[in-house]
């Protein structure tokens, strides 16, 4: 496995020891460095890749608190201001050493910041290895609307190292672990029953093999689709028109979920909305639910809380004009997109939600 590498049509990227390699004899050709970390990364990351790449010690360290609340343009003008005092110029290299907050942000600061200087990825948390750090969107919020500004723009590589896994808590490899579920049911109906089978039981030596076969499926749909301007790229949305609704919601509240488990709600509801479009058979959409909902909390949500994600789906990206488009499970393993979908279907999906949680727990 450490010899493996996936070329996509911008970057290369590496899994462990090699990628490091290939960095530490890139790094001269860079005018100025810079590391942009948050404060849990800083702590149990940092001084891994540091030993692996000691050039790196030569860099400037940029720390930002944690959190997705973090990922905003003050963030993003603070890191500007800090590259401009250190003389930073556009050759030189932003290196994004976190989760999906940091690697979307750390991107996109990087595009901005002088029309664009160098950057790259290494993900520490299982949603930016398989999600987050790949296929070249880069983004802040806007508010509590997730990833409103934003641009498309390539690393320079790609480093992914599973020993970052062990940073992380159960929750959080649970959360990366339902955009594994996401591929398996937008592309592949055998990587969906390999995660649905080893999810409970998940061993070390497996992820590896699960992180290259996700990067694989999301790189062969992004190299028909680079910008989502033909249409397939849409179906890597599935789950997250809703999901991206409830994240919002919950983001500004005591107990913000994660995204991977909004996600996982968000792809129970539009799994039933693929059933009631007689998109998808009733037993698949059965299957779906119940694996997610056995993995991933339940969120009370009452016809109030219903009406303000409501509004945030209405405000989401996918939207042309006012009309709300899904994609949609014809099958696991095969997706369809620019579905229309109205307010009603949408809201009977959390009807639907509820009532399978509830059989969940009887």
């Amino acid at each position: 496995m450490t010899e493996k590498v996936i070329e996509t049509i911008h970057y290369t990227i590496f899994f462990n020891g090699e990628g490091y390699f290939t960095l530490q004899n890139k790094l001269p050709n860079y005018s100025s460095l810079f590391i942009m970390t948050d404060t849990h990364t800083s702590q149990l990351c940092l001084q891994h890749l540091l030993r692996l790449v000691p050039y790196l010690k030569k860099a400037r360290i940029f720390c930002i608190p944690f959190g997705e609340k973090e990922k905003n343009i003050q963030n993003g003008l603070d890191i500007c201001r800090k590259l401009n005092k250190e003389n930073a110029d556009r050759k030189s290299l932003l290196i994004n050493l976190g989760g999906g907050v940091i690697t979307d942000s750390g991107g996109f600061f990087a595009s901005i910041f002088k029309r664009g200087i160098y950057f790259l990825n290494i993900p520490t948390t299982l949603l930016a290895m398989v999600d987050a750090s790949t296929g070249g969107k880069t983004g802040i919020n806007l508010d509590n609307l997730k990833n409103e500004i934003g641009v498309f723009n390539y690393p320079d590589l790609l480093i992914i190292d599973k020993h970052y896994l062990k940073t992380l808590s159960n929750r959080e490899l649970k959360s990366g672990m339902a955009e594994l579920f996401k591929y398996g049911l937008i592309a592949d109906n055998f990587f969906w029953e390999e995660i649905k089978n080893r999810s409970k039981h998940m061993h070390w030596d497996d992820w590896n093999e699960f992180i290259y076969q996700a990067n694989l499926i999301k790189n062969n749909i992004v190299t028909e689709d680079p910008s989502e301007r033909k249409g397939l790229r849409k179906i890597l949305n599935f789950g997250h028109t809703i999901g991206h609704g409830i994240e919002s919601y919950f983001l500004p509240t005591y107990s913000p979920l994660r995204h991977g488990e909004a996600i996982a709600l968000g792809m129970v509801c539009e799994s039933w909305i693929s059933w009631k479009m007689n998109v998808l058979s009733q037993k698949q959409h059965e299957e779906i639910s119940k694996t997610l909902l056995s993995i991933y909390p339940f969120r009370e949500i009452n016809e109030q809380i219903l009406n303000k994600i409501l509004k945030y789906i209405r405000q989401d990206k996918k939207k042309l004009q006012e009309d709300i488009h899904f994609s949609l499970l014809r099958e696991i393993g095969i997706c369809t997109y620019h579905h229309k979908v109205s307010n009603d279907i949408i809201k009977q999906s959390f009807q639907s939600l509820k009532r399978n949680n509830s059989e969940i727990d009887d």
